[in-house]
């Protein structure tokens, strides 16, 4: 069915990564979830602990734990922050949780990281988050939201975050794809971490809250997801790719319209063939407005580079098909994670998740 077109103008945390590797998901609900144990990734080592808290080296690589401490080893993306701003508050964490990394598919980049509390015996499964980090589409990693994925593990959900393959690789809609296999990893083998299948919320930030809106979009997305928070989400590229050829535009500005012209493989204009403006009319979260969507919540900072009007066209086709939407602003320059630098954002987004995972 298509759906109504609404131009809208464009946690310091952790994650992990993933193994068994599954069918690319579609615009279809994932399967039943199976009672099957997922593979771990072989080149990590798994452990009931996350990677040291200690301090980073200018390399990006934390320093050694205690020797009694076991740790899983993740060499790739140590130390990389979400979207393109690394968050300057310090985050106080409680115990760590458990943590495994996963395959959900044949990539490198497709990788899940895990983290979960030991349950007590039959007990009830908990509500579920799969975060997506940013990073422009070009970079970032998922092990820049473990923080955040311990503080939610504290308050009773089970976190997987996921890296998908960037756009210098594999064009759009290859990181919907991924979002979306790696929804379907976390419901199949959501019995793994005693994990609650049929309530899950999707956590994006910057490009990573683009996926989330089009996870809670895309085909029917309340059947998929119980709820979408995203944090900063360029949830249109033409609009942001507009944006960037201002001639106020900041340097993110333009960085965020090159990064656009990667993501569909093309640059938007008169010369510009049909495939071109197809798959930019995918890639907005809008164009696949329906009734039966997911409830969001949508976040920029009244200085975000991504501004708010990237949220507010989303949100009224969100409106006129009768889905639940709020969007916040917050004050000051801040962007994807910073925007936990702000001491209402973490409280606003745990109120949301309990109100939306029940």
């Amino acid at each position: 069915m298509r759906k109504v077109l609404v131009c809208g103008a464009a946690l310091a945390a952790t994650c992990l990564s993933a193994v068994a590797a599954v069918p690319t998901a579609g615009a279809t609900p994932p399967p039943t979830p199976k009672r099957t144990a997922p593979t771990v990734f072989p080149s990590e080592e798994t452990g009931t602990t996350p990677p040291s808290d200690g301090p980073e080296t200018p390399g990006g690589e934390t320093s050694s734990p205690p020797p009694s401490r076991r740790v899983p080893v993740t060499r790739s993306g140590a130390g990389v922050t979400d979207g393109v701003v690394s968050a300057k508050a310090v985050m106080v964490t409680p115990r760590p949780p458990r943590f495994v990394t996963y395959a959900y598919g044949k990539s490198s980049r497709q990788r899940i990281d895990a983290y979960w509390r030991q349950s007590e015996p039959r007990a009830k499964p908990r509500p579920a988050v799969l975060v997506l980090h940013g990073g422009y589409w070009l970079g970032g990693d998922k092990r820049g939201w473990k923080y955040f994925a311990r503080r939610l593990t504290d308050q009773g959900y089970v976190v997987l975050a996921a890296n998908y393959r960037l756009a210098s690789q594999s064009p759009w809609p290859a990181q919907r794809d991924d979002a979306l296999s790696a929804l379907t990893f976390l419901k199949k083998h959501a019995a793994t971490w005693n994990a609650d299948p049929r309530r899950v919320v999707v956590v994006g930030s910057s490009s990573g809250g683009m996926l989330a809106t089009q996870l809670g979009t895309y085909g029917t997305g309340a059947e998929r997801v119980r709820g979408v928070i995203a944090l900063s989400p360029p949830n249109n590229p033409y609009l942001a790719f507009q944006d960037g050829l201002k001639p106020s535009a900041l340097l993110t500005q333009r960085k965020l319209r090159r990064a656009v012209v990667d993501l569909v493989r093309c640059t938007p204009g008169a010369d510009a063939g049909g495939g071109c403006w197809k798959r930019l009319d995918d890639a907005n979260s809008a164009t696949h407005v329906s009734p039966g969507d997911a409830p969001m919540l949508l976040m920029h900072a009244s200085g975000d580079f991504v501004p708010v009007t990237q949220s507010t066209g989303l949100a009224s086709a969100l409106r006129a098909a009768g889905v639940p939407v709020a969007v916040k602003v917050v004050p000051g320059e801040l962007h994807a994670s910073e925007l936990l630098n702000d001491e209402h954002t973490y409280p606003l987004i745990l109120k949301w998740l309990r109100a939306h995972s029940r």
